[in-house]
């Protein structure tokens, strides 16, 4: 089965580190130019040697970007075009969580949350479909998350971003695919990335291995289902049935649940206050 990407201009968000590095990695054999974007341009400038060394027919360009800035956004999709003409594959993996009681967050964190893991990916989405439409031909991969499936207390922000995604890619998915353009998204669980620590953990236990995966197998498991048309994705056999039982659980027995977890998170981070950025 012929990958969107292949011979195509790729954009991958959030490649400076985890699963979007692992995305570009694994792309970079098919497509015909990667453009890297990330704050962290000396990251982006080591993996962009790294995959010129690989693959020397692969153009790649390096674009350092704010994405919670819209005119940055919208420059770096014009130079992209520019440089090497229609994008025909985004990757939308940039975003951060935080595990934080809703009303103990600092809300410039969380307005900077929405405004990168919602605001940043749909105008990404709007502004390169339109040419995948005109090609017929052509996909956007979003990276989200399990919690775009479910709800969680000291996630609340996190949790509400990721269901815009979940919503967005699954209407996207029925209204690109009769077009030719396939729109996937990506839920996964823990992945051994740089996200926990970014996020802050107030429970101070990292999640169980057993639902933990690293972010090459994620990204492998991910893009073969983007290759296959498919419009949502949730790597690792483990945490697939994890979400199985939860979607198979009645939401008052989850909450029910959840409810003393929400007091001992809030007390845990009560006892011990983050330094935020």
């Amino acid at each position: 089965m012929t990958s969107p990407w292949k011979d195509a201009v790729v954009v991958v968000s959030g490649a400076s580190s985890g699963i979007g590095r692992e995305l570009a990695r694994q792309m970079a054999p098919e497509a015909r130019a990667l453009a890297l974007v990330a704050r962290r341009a000396d990251r982006l400038e080591e993996l962009a040697a790294e995959l010129r060394e690989r693959h020397p027919r692969l153009e790649v360009l390096v674009r350092p970007t704010d994405l919670t800035d819209l005119e940055a956004c919208g420059a770096m999709i014009d130079e992209v075009k520019a440089r090497f003409g229609r994008i025909g594959v985004l990757v939308n993996n940039a975003g951060f969580g935080d595990m934080s009681a809703f009303d103990l967050a600092p809300w410039d964190r969380l307005h900077s949350m929405i405004q990168l893991n919602v605001t940043a990916l749909a105008y990404l989405c709007h502004r390169v479909m339109p040419d995948m439409v005109a090609m017929g031909h052509g996909g956007i991969l979003n990276v989200s998350s399990g919690f775009g499936l479910e709800f969680m207390p000291s996630l609340a922000t996190y949790v509400a971003t990721k269901h815009f995604v979940t919503g967005l890619t699954e209407s996207l998915h029925c209204e690109g695919r009769p077009l030719g353009v396939t729109v996937t998204q990506v839920c996964p669980g823990p992945v051994d990335t740089e996200f926990e620590g970014v996020m802050g953990n107030v429970t101070g236990r990292p999640p169980p291995a057993l639902v933990r995966i690293g972010a090459v197998k994620c990204a492998r498991q991910a893009l073969a289902g983007f290759r296959r048309g498919r419009a949502l994705v949730v790597p690792g056999f483990v945490i697939r049935l994890v979400m199985w039982a939860g979607a198979a659980s009645p939401r008052w027995l989850k909450r029910l649940l959840f409810l003393p977890g929400a007091r001992w998170m809030r007390e845990r981070q009560l006892a011990a206050p983050r330094a935020r950025a």
